[in-house]
C-alpha cells in the first residue's frame, strides 16, 4: 500500500484520511504488529474480560465535573481520539474498541468507585485514567485487588511503581529536578517561594524540589498550600512581594489557577519582567484557556510536551485533534501523554498476542513508539516512559514556546537516591 505522509493524512477527517493516517501511526510502532486475522476469542481472553468476537471494552475515567474538569477534559478528548484511529485501522487483535467512560468528578472516593465499577462490574480490559496523585492513590488498592490495567497520563511526583499501571507522564527526576537545574544555570536562581495546592503530588513534588535546591546551598524562602479550588491569594502574594525570591516555583492545579495568576497580576507582579521569575509544573495550555494568556504571560513551564514542538508527528496530532475538537482547542503535556495510553495497550496487546492483563503487563516494558507527538517513547521495566524534558516560555496567545530541551531521553528513576 502507498504510503501517506503523516502530517497530510491527518490533516483531514475523510474516512479515507483517517485510514491512512491511523495506517501510518500502526506501522511505527517498533514490534511485530503485522495485520491480525482476529484470532478466537477463548485464545485471546482467559481471564473473562469484555471481549467479544467482534470488540474489546475499555474504560476512560476523569474528572468532566467539577475543578479538575479545566484539566481532565483534554485527556478525554485525546483517548476517545486515539481509540477512534485505532478502530479505523481495524481496532486491535481484530476487534473494534468500545468504551464506557465514568466521571471521577473532583473526587477521590468517587474514583475508588468508578474504578471498582469499570473492573468488576463491567470487566474492561484496561482502563485510562486519572489526573491528580490524589485520584491515582485512590484507585492504586482497586486495580492491584483486582488485577486490572491503569494507563496513567499525569507528570506526578514519583515514588511509586506498580505492576497494574503503565505511568505515561513523567515523574519527578524528568520534571521537577531537571526544571531547576535549568532555571538555577539559565536564570541564576538562588532562592525559591514553593506554592502549590494542598493534597499529596505538590507536596512531594515540592519536598523534592526543597531538597535539591538546598543541595546545591540555594535557599527556600517561603512554602504554602491551599486547598483545592481556592480562590483567594492575595495573602500569599502579599508574602512573596515580601521574600523577594528569584523564583515563584508554582505548583497549583485545576481551576485555582485561574484566581492565582489574575490575582498575580492584579498586585503588580508582571511576570514578563521575570522579577521574580515563575516557574510551574502544573500549567499546561489546557489550564492557559481558562487563565488567559495575558495573565500569565512570561511564565516558564518545565515538561515533556508542549503544543508548539516542532516536529512532523506532533504537527499532524494537534492537525487531527484540531480537525476533532475545533481550531480554537488547545493541546497541554497530559493531553499528548493521555493520548499515547491507547496506542500504547494496542502495542503491547499485539505483541502479547492476548487481552490478559499478565501478558499485557509482560509484553509491556520495552514497547516503542516513534509516532508520539512528543517524538518517541519507550515503556522502561519501571511501567515508566523514557523521554525528554523541556522548558517553555509562556506567549500571551496562550501558547509556549519552546526554550529548552534536554539532548538525550532521560531515564525514568521514580525513586531518586536522596530525594525519598
Amino acid at each position: 500500500m502507498k504510503k501517506v505522509p503523516l502530517s497530510k493524512a491527518l490533516g483531514r477527517y475523510s474516512r479515507r484520511a483517517l485510514l491512512c493516517a491511523t495506517a501510518a501511526l500502526s506501522a511505527s510502532v517498533m514490534l511485530a504488529t503485522a495485520a491480525y486475522a482476529a484470532p478466537k476469542t477463548a485464545a485471546v481472553n482467559t481471564t473473562g474480560l469484555a471481549v467479544t468476537d467482534d470488540e474489546v471494552t475499555v474504560g476512560i475515567l476523569h474528572s468532566v465535573t467539577g475543578t479538575m474538569a479545566i484539566s481532565e477534559t483534554g485527556s478525554v478528548q485525546a483517548e476517545k481520539l486515539a481509540i477512534e484511529q485505532i478502530n479505523a485501522m481495524g481496532g486491535v487483535l481484530g476487534r473494534k474498541i468500545k468504551y464506557i467512560q465514568e466521571d471521577g468528578a473532583s473526587d477521590w472516593p468517587t474514583f475508588a468507585e468508578k474504578s471498582k465499577k469499570l473492573l468488576v462490574n463491567d470487566n474492561v480490559a484496561a482502563v485510562f485514567g486519572c489526573w491528580t496523585s490524589a485520584s491515582r492513590k485512590a484507585v492504586l488498592p482497586v486495580f492491584e485487588q483486582y488485577n486490572g490495567m491503569l494507563y496513567y497520563p499525569t507528570f506526578y511526583e514519583g515514588l511509586e511503581q506498580s505492576p497494574n499501571v503503565i505511568y505515561t507522564g513523567q515523574e519527578a527526576t524528568q520534571q521537577i529536578l531537571a526544571g531547576i537545574d535549568w532555571v538555577v544555570k539559565e536564570k541564576g536562581a538562588k532562592s525559591f517561594f514553593l506554592l502549590g495546592s494542598d493534597y499529596i503530588w505538590p507536596r512531594t513534588s515540592n519536598k523534592i524540589a526543597r531538597k535539591h535546591i538546598e543541595k546545591k546551598g540555594l535557599k527556600v524562602v517561603g512554602e504554602e498550600y491551599y486547598p483545592l479550588g481556592h480562590t483567594q491569594f492575595n495573602s500569599v502574594i502579599n508574602k512573596i512581594k515580601l521574600k523577594k525570591p528569584d523564583v515563584i516555583y508554582g505548583i497549583v492545579v485545576g481551576g485555582s489557577n485561574v484566581a492565582f495568576y489574575k490575582q498575580l497580576k492584579a498586585a503588580g507582579i508582571d511576570l514578563t519582567k521575570e522579577k521574580p521569575l515563575l516557574l510551574t509544573i502544573s500549567v499546561t495550555e489546557d489550564e492557559i484557556r481558562g487563565i488567559g494568556g495575558e495573565n500569565i504571560e512570561g511564565a516558564y513551564a518545565a515538561m515533556k510536551y508542549f503544543q508548539s514542538l516542532d516536529n512532523p508527528n506532533n504537527k499532524a496530532f494537534v492537525k487531527a485533534f484540531k480537525a476533532k475538537y475545533g481550531e480554537d482547542i488547545v493541546i497541554g503535556d497530559v493531553t499528548q501523554a493521555a493520548y499515547l495510553g491507547p496506542w500504547l495497550w494496542k502495542a503491547a496487546v499485539e505483541k502479547a498476542g492476548s487481552f490478559d492483563i499478565d501478558k499485557v503487563r509482560e509484553a509491556s516494558p520495552g514497547i516503542e513508539l516513534t509516532t508520539a507527538p512528543e517524538g518517541y517513547v519507550r515503556i522502561h521495566e519501571n511501567h515508566h516512559l523514557w523521554s525528554k524534558t523541556r522548558v517553555g516560555h509562556a506567549k500571551k496567545d496562550g501558547q509556549y514556546d519552546v526554550v529548552y530541551e534536554t539532548k538525550e531521553l532521560m531515564e525514568p528513576d521514580p525513586f531518586p537516591k536522596g530525594y525519598q
